[in-house]
């Protein structure tokens, strides 16, 4: 038997539910169309389950689970979210086109540059590339990029902390227009590493060259492999060693040329030095000169 209290409670949290749906209606179409998902080339779309895979390793799991007992059994009772099946979300967010609100600042520069024209070589990607201009401190780029490239006209959108999500919203608004680069030098995802799996940065970096190539058709695209980062044993070394096996099917020795440099940052042992990077991320004035040496030649040859 339902006591009052409990038929007044009942009645009290349907009414808040119904109002919870009726708001959570009304925000949701309220909401701002949303941003479709670039295009991603077919080389490296990451492969998904069907429905009929993930229900039958969801059947397999609650077999597995069903002939636990003991310790173990208690320990999946308190903790069920050790075991589960989770698919990554349907929309990969490396490739819906979105920029940090705290990089709008150096979007604008990149447009008003872009605005000026008379670009032969355009630098694209996060920090590493960013810091290309630096000319001083730990993370300097610029003399060494005066001394192996003072002679183009290079335009440096590098912009710290950026993703690939980011570039993709740029290049579609305003960092993708006004001029004509005869060659471009990619390198990004690093920062995605943090939220996104080996597969859906590759997607990105993907989207990324086809969405140059649309605004760009006439450039040639140099296109590297992810530089190393962190300790031999860091799980980002398999992570990135993986996103370059996928992205370097983008190569077709026509319009995209991709090259893999990581090797010249490593020590023999696999680590790198301080002296090259001295976070384990970011390059050196010595590791803008390894840089420099191993891309000069590549970079000219797109030039001709």
């Amino acid at each position: 038997m339902i006591s009052l209290q409990q038929k007044i409670f009942l009645k009290m949290a349907f009414k808040i539910l119904c109002l919870c749906c009726v708001f959570t209606s009304a925000f949701t179409l309220a909401q701002p169309f949303r941003v479709q998902p670039a295009a991603v080339p077919d080389a490296v779309i990451m492969p998904r389950p069907t429905e009929t895979e993930l229900e039958a390793t969801e059947a397999a799991l609650d077999v597995f689970l069903n002939g636990l007992s003991g310790g173990l059994r208690d320990i999946v009772d308190a903790y069920p979210y050790l075991l589960q099946v989770t698919p990554r979300p349907a929309v990969n967010s490396a490739i819906v086109p979105n920029l940090n609100p705290r990089f709008e600042a150096k979007h604008e520069d990149n447009k008003a540059r872009a605005a000026q024209g008379d670009v032969e070589v355009l630098f694209m990607g996060d920090s590493i590339t960013d810091w290309w201009r630096n000319e001083e401190g730990r993370y300097a780029g610029k003399a060494v990029q005066d001394e192996f490239f003072g002679d183009l006209e290079i335009a440096n959108f590098g912009i710290a902390g950026d993703t690939t999500q980011g570039v993709l919203y740029r290049l579609d608004n305003g960092e993708g227009e006004g001029f004509s680069p005869q060659a471009i030098m990619l390198m990004i995802g690093t920062n995605n590493a943090r939220t996104n799996i080996a597969g859906e940065i590759a997607e990105g970096v993907g989207a990324i060259v086809l969405s140059l190539q649309n605004h760009f058709p006439d450039a040639k695209i140099l296109l590297l492999g992810i530089f190393p980062r962190s300790t031999p044993d860091s799980p980002l070394r398999p992570q990135i060693a993986e996103i370059n096996s996928i992205i370097s099917r983008l190569h077709d020795g026509e319009s995209v040329f991709y090259k893999d440099i990581g090797a010249v940052f490593l020590s023999p042992d696999g680590s790198i030095a301080e002296s090259i990077m001295s976070d384990g991320l970011h390059p050196s004035p010595a590791g803008y000169r390894l840089w420099a040496e191993a891309v000069n030649d590549d970079l000219r040859a797109l030039l001709r």
